[in-house]
């Protein structure tokens, strides 16, 4: 058998204020997951954690993700992180702070034949 994309789930998160880019990324995945009541692993005989979730999260400096409090959000299966360069910062008036926008793809898979 091959793991093959099954669904494709996409948000958008922020930290308003502050400036954190992990905030920023746990958001924009919640904000994918949360919408959705996937019952593609059930429909297909297969329990929920048999899911591999691959997820691209785009944020600026992208280096500063905790990776794993990003694969954390995940209710089911196990996953990948991969942070790339994206997103928006968006500096106040003053500039003594910024909002970070972050947005996330996560690409569900399952081993079927």
């Amino acid at each position: 058998m091959a793991y093959r994309r099954m669904v494709l789930e996409i948000g958008m998160g922020t930290d308003i204020r502050g400036g954190d880019p992990t905030k920023a990324a746990v958001r924009a995945l919640r904000d994918a997951l949360w919408h959705n009541a996937l019952t593609v692993t059930s429909a297909l005989g297969k329990p929920a954690d048999a899911m591999r979730v691959d997820v691209t999260i785009g944020v600026p400096h992208p280096e500063q993700v905790d990776k794993q409090a990003v694969l954390a959000v995940l209710p089911h299966g196990t996953g990948t992180v991969t942070v790339v360069e994206g997103g928006l910062a968006v500096p106040n008036e003053a500039g003594t702070d910024v909002t970070i926008i972050a947005n996330a793809a996560a690409v569900v898979r399952l081993d079927i034949p």
